[in-house]
């Protein structure tokens, strides 16, 4: 089934009477998700016009899980007459559904959660795994990669999880995030970092040594605690107080690595840098906040 799909040239499109052609609109919606163009077709409507819809570069996966739906069968035995590839999904090899299709996968009798164990539940959820199996399977195959999915997600929690962190920086160095040598004092560095009127500036100071490299963080925090535990706050070393050897994102990470970092390290900030650890810019918990992509 699988050499099948990953031949397929045109849509891979899916057909079934009741719950399976709506849990066959599901796996049709992962095969579009996954860039695999598909849709659905209404086996009975297929036979009253919608066979236009089908062309022989094509590939059908036909549902069915008893193997004997009248209006699925019709249409499997079109598409083996016109030498359109088929993949059947029922319970059993032995089906006529199966008979019918280039290949077939058996989900094995089951017995529905129904009470009366007639309304579709066990086998639809088991032809939804298949059908999700296949499209996965499939863009394994195929290399499939996390950019390429996000082309498809650009919206929602999923697009913005794969959006890279450099997208969203609102504080920058050079612009609005100061970075100060970490040999500098404390009141000498709060008063370079001090900002101008009208540009927000970030609540950390990133600290570099004479090379650039970034060596430190010194947040709101940091200064509250040196406040209270100092008597000459003022006249300390800030590479001394400051919070040494910070968690930090390369820039081509992406916000869902900053979302990992703040769940799991409960971090305000995180200091953004590039190949050679040069500071470029701050990732402010309250901009995922906003993004929604983290709650408070």
């Amino acid at each position: 089934a699988i050499g099948i799909l990953e031949k397929c040239e045109g849509h891979v499109i899916f057909s079934g009477m009741g719950k399976s052609g709506l849990i066959g609109a599901k796996i049709s919606s992962t095969f579009s998700s996954i860039g695999q163009p598909s849709h659905v077709v209404h086996p009975a409507e297929a036979v009253h016009g919608d066979l236009g819809s089908i062309r022989r570069e094509d590939v059908v996966i036909l549902m069915s899980y008893s193997g004997t739906t009248e209006e699925v069968l019709n249409l499997a035995a079109i598409l083996r007459t016109d030498g359109i590839p088929s993949i059947g999904i029922s319970k059993s090899d032995d089906s006529p559904l199966a008979k019918l299709c280039t290949a077939h996968l058996e989900t094995g009798s089951l017995s529905e959660a129904c009470p009366l164990n007639l309304a579709p539940t066990a086998s639809t959820t088991a032809t939804l795994a298949i059908g999700d199996a296949l499209g996965l399977a499939l863009s394994r195959r195929r290399n499939f990669t996390a950019d390429e999915f996000h082309k498809h997600h650009p919206g929602g929690m999923l697009g913005i999880g794969l959006r890279t962190i450099t997208e969203i920086i609102r504080f920058k160095v050079g612009d609005n995030l100061p970075v100060i040598d970490e040999n500098t004092l404390v009141g000498e560095a709060l008063a370079m970092a001090r900002p101008t009127k009208g540009v927000r500036r970030a609540g950390a100071i990133l600290l570099v040594n004479q090379d650039g490299n970034l060596t430190g963080i010194f947040t709101d925090g940091d200064l509250r605690r040196l406040v209270i535990d100092d008597s000459q706050p003022m006249q300390r070393r800030i590479g001394d107080v400051a919070t040494k050897n910070p968690r930090r994102l390369p820039a081509n990470a992406l916000v869902r690595d900053a979302q990992q970092l703040v769940a799991e390290y409960r971090v305000d900030e995180i200091p953004v840098v590039d190949d050679d650890n040069l500071p470029i810019g701050l990732i402010d918990v309250q901009d995922l906040i906003a993004m929604k992509v983290v709650t408070e």
